[in-house]
């Protein structure tokens, strides 16, 4: 199984899984895009699936259904499942509420896409979750191999990256990833976002003392993973 990133609005980042006869598309906004790589590559579209309900997520859903034979499965039929299978493979699917009540990531081989829950250098904000199911949420996805491919919902890399570096200044592995950033195929890995990533280091000594030099609640676990997204979504 492959993967392609397409960009659309600004910084919106869609997705399609192929493989040698069928694709299926998640948040798939660059619609005009994604039919002509289609077409390209003698591919059909087999599903036609979200990260969760947002409109810049789903804008693409009618016109991809209107173009091609794709169905669509909800979110809610997703999380019933816990997988799809494209071509013989199977793509898992984890609820993550915390950014919505209805996100989800999906996982395969190495790669995960992990729409608005986990960005580079920040978590999503939280919406219409609830900040205790979201670092479940955010928990769940460090279980995963530290060599996971992580490609997000949008490119905020350059804002976000400042704000970690507001937080942390002397973090060099910042610097470091911002100098190898290409904005025409934006990912990171686990591995990098547990050194760039300030919402993901809610346990790391550190980062509990640049709360307490802030002032900030950190007596447990819960209240610095909420201390850190007040900071991080200040901007």
């Amino acid at each position: 199984m492959k993967l392609k990133q397409f960009r659309y609005s600004e910084d919106n980042l869609g997705y399609l899984i192929y493989g040698e006869k069928f694709a299926a598309a998640i948040d798939g906004g660059s619609v005009e895009k994604i039919l002509s790589f289609l077409k390209k590559h003698n591919l059909e579209l087999r599903y036609v699936l979200n990260t969760h309900t947002h409109p810049d997520h789903t804008v693409g859903n009618r016109a991809l259904l209107g173009s091609t034979a794709a169905e669509h499965i909800d979110i809610a039929n997703l999380i019933k499942k816990g997988e799809f299978e494209l071509e013989g493979s199977q793509v898992h699917v984890y609820h993550t509420p915390g950014h919505t009540h209805d996100s989800v990531v999906y996982y395969f081989k190495n790669i995960l896409l992990s729409g608005d829950t986990l960005f580079i250098g920040k978590a999503g904000r939280c919406f219409t979750g609830d900040q205790e199911g979201f670092l479940r949420s955010i928990k769940l996805l460090l279980t995963l191999p530290l060599d996971t491919l992580i490609y997000a919902g949008h490119d905020y890399v350059i804002e976000y990256l400042e704000t970690a570096k507001s937080i942390e200044p002397d973090n060099i592995h910042i610097d470091g990833f911002l100098k190898k950033y290409d904005p025409k195929y934006v990912f990171s890995t686990l591995e990098e976002e547990l050194k760039i990533n300030p919402t993901l280091r809610f346990s790391d000594k550190k980062m509990i003392s640049i709360l307490r030099e802030k002032e900030l609640p950190h007596n447990t676990e819960l209240d610095c993973w909420k201390s850190l997204l007040s900071i991080t979504q200040m901007t």
